[in-house]
């Protein structure tokens, strides 16, 4: 992650961070970027349209990953069979093992202290209500540990002697989380936490190293308070640690060897999310880091003498490691991109002597990489990429920031300017809107997005007020505004790219999934005249249907930051693009999950009803083994090259294979 000069206007994502750099130097000045300083990089080997959907999205994708603790090999989720099983390598490198072979997605790997087995959780074609299995690494025999169809159980994590799991639950018509713990030797369970109220929700349980306590952080559904507790297995009482006035954020990462500290993020002490070490009897906080940015803590190393922390600056993400005695932050010397941690409850193998994580950059998908401390070095555990996707006919965005329209922000957003594209005013561009709203596009790898550069799109990514990696002030911003603000960010970035002289205003497209699918189809109908197509995916549309028919969880969240829907009764109509329709202009292809627990498909469905019923252009598909988004290789390939042909056929690029100077 490159400290940003204020002198520089737009910015390559090209650069390495220095080995060594305090986090609190991080800085990056958010100059309004000159869209006529915007040029298309020439290109004289690149490929254009090259670069098909069914490529793209055959390269691999790389799920979570753990550590066997022995060290001798990382167990990983990977879409390598066209579906998100869990294969096993050797952790010096070599060539992958299949463990287990289902048509249904799994997630979260944790692998025993006692090496026998590694837990994971699955659920049914899409639908959120997950199981913990156990599989056994040696001989790929597998056990549904919960059977519970009408419940979600997730995020397991074993005790330190691997006699016990702890891992969370929630009924589907419950909106709160508790935590229960399995005892694998008796084959019983007992709830640690209950009767959490139904506007907040217990996650991520840590065990103390004796075994004796479980730390956990209770989310208030609004998404701006939080809270650290700990509890006493035998007793299941639990004490809050972080009393407070006020809305603040605090969320535990991981419990110091000694059981004395917690390893904490919080955005208590500045308004943006920092580390710090929160110390149990005391109840205090000691900042480990001070940015302006967001800082997120992940882990001790085993020894206790230093914890491993993420710093996010303006899209892209690094890994430091800070020595506690010292109080020194190294930055692991990785590649721009989005760089996390990884390896189940700890990233750092049992000895310590090394991290795993995974390395994502804007021309490469991610891969999981084992940093050895003693050397610096890394190798590379998964490789990502297949034959035909050449990395050097992507292109790599341009970090580039413009005002809000009402003048409160400077908006940030990437965006990916095709090779060799002329400044004639003739070619096409996607605004591309990411979901959330508290989420953030980054300088990661998006099979889309590199499908339509290389298909002649300028494509912008803005981070609208809303998203995170920019404090509390900016996240919370559309809070009661929800397609409000956040919508008028994303047409001042429809402004801002018309400006730099490459574009035909008449051919170009708005596209997003989930809340950018709800943002696309404010869009389309607040601002009709703006777009030549639409495709939202797995949008919502009604915030009345939304709340009645989403998953609990969600439907606290809405309340709670939309309000009543009786008292708020005109904000929820203005809202609800639903009752727009007949100011659509564009085409508009819709995709959603039939098994969707977040936008049911019955939101798709209301649009399409209405709109072929007034006379407009719409298609749509409902992939019915798929829940919010599509997991399954042959549906991401068919869903993607439905989006490529519909915008190709409305709105057609300019050949890029021209001179420059034209």
């Amino acid at each position: 992650m490159s400290s940003f000069s204020a002198f520089a206007i737009v910015t390559l994502m090209s650069t390495i961070l220095p080995a060594v750099v305090s986090a609190q130097e991080l800085s990056a000045p958010r100059a309004i970027t000159d869209p006529r300083q915007v040029a298309s990089q020439p290109n004289a080997q690149v490929e254009p349209k090259t670069l098909t959907i069914e490529k793209l999205y055959m390269t691999r994708q790389i799920g979570r990953a753990t550590w066997s603790p022995d060290g001798k090999s990382v167990a990983f989720i990977s879409n390598m069979s066209g579906r998100n099983n869990l294969w096993i390598v050797p952790s010096d490198g070599g060539w992958p093992i299949q463990l287990t072979v289902s048509d249904q997605r799994q997630t979260a790997p944790a692998w025993s202290p006692d090496g026998k087995w590694i837990a994971y959780q699955s659920d049914y074609d899409g639908d959120e209500l997950w199981d913990i299995f156990l599989v056994s690494p040696k001989t790929g025999k597998m056990v549904n540990l919960t059977s519970t169809r009408e419940i979600a159980e997730t995020d397991p994590n074993w005790s330190p002697d691997g006699r016990y799991l702890a891992y969370l639950v929630k009924p589907k018509t419950s909106a709160a989380s508790e935590i229960d713990i399995y005892d694998t030797l008796m084959r019983e369970v007992k709830h640690l936490t209950t009767n959490t109220p139904q506007d907040k929700r217990n996650t991520n349980p840590i065990w103390s190293k004796d075994g004796k306590y479980i730390v956990y952080t209770q989310e208030q559904a609004k998404g701006t308070d939080s809270n650290i507790f700990i509890a006493e297995v035998a007793t299941s009482q639990s004490t809050l640690l972080t009393p407070h006035n006020g809305e603040h954020l605090y969320s535990a990462n991981d419990l110091s060897p000694d059981g004395k500290h917690i390893l904490c993020t919080s955005n208590a002490q500045n308004g943006y999310d920092n580390a710090g070490l929160l110390e149990i009897a005391t109840k205090t906080i000691s900042w480990l880091t001070h940015d302006k940015w967001e800082i997120r803590a992940h882990e001790f190393s085993p020894d206790g003498k230093r914890v491993s922390f993420t710093a996010n600056v303006d899209g892209n993400e690094n890994i430091y490691l800070r020595d506690l005695a010292t109080g020194k932050s190294t930055a692991l010397p990785i590649p721009n991109g989005v760089n996390a941690p990884e390896g189940g409850h700890s990233a750092f193998s049992k000895d310590g002597s090394r991290l795993l994580y995974n390395h994502n950059g804007p021309t490469a998908p991610g891969d999981l990489w084992v940093y050895t401390l003693s050397t610096g070095k890394s190798h590379q555990l998964t490789h990502s990429l297949v034959a035909g996707v050449r990395s050097e006919d992507m292109v790599e965005p341009y970090l580039v920031h413009y005002p809000s329209r009402d003048g409160k922000f400077t908006i940030s957003a990437f965006l990916y300017v095709p090779f060799n594209m002329a400044r004639n005013g003739q070619n096409a561009a996607i605004v591309y809107i990411h979901g959330g709203p508290a989420s953030q596009s980054m300088n990661s790898f998006n099979r889309f997005i590199q499908f339509a550069a290389n298909q002649g799109y300028m494509v912008l990514a803005p981070n609208y007020r809303g998203s995170t990696g920019y404090g509390k002030e900016f996240q919370q911003a559309n809070l009661f505004d929800m397609g409000g603000g956040d919508l008028q960010d994303v047409l001042a970035g429809l402004d801002w790219i018309k400006q730099t002289g490459h574009l035909d205003p008449k051919k170009i497209a708005v596209m997003g999934g989930s809340y950018g699918g709800y943002l696309s189809m404010m869009a389309v109908t607040k601002a009709p005249e703006l777009w030549a197509a639409g495709v939202p995916i797995v949008p919502f549309v009604n915030w009345f249907t939304e709340i009645e028919n989403e998953d609990p969880v969600l439907q606290q969240s809405d309340l709670a930051t939309m309000g009543d829907p009786v008292k708020n009764k005109a904000l929820y109509e203005e809202r609800s693009p639903i009752n727009f329709i007949d100011q659509i202009k564009a085409p508009l292809l819709l995709l959603a999950g039939g098994h969707d627990p977040r936008c049911p498909k019955t939101e798709t469905q209301q649009v399409v009803e209405a709109i072929k019923k007034r006379g407009g252009t719409v298609d749509s598909k409902i992939y019915e083994n798929e829940g919010h988004g599509f997991a399954r290789v042959q549906n991401q390939i068919d869903a993607y090259q439905r989006v490529a042909d519909f915008l190709l056929a409305h709105v057609v690029p300019a050949d890029c294979s021209c001179s420059l100077n034209e």
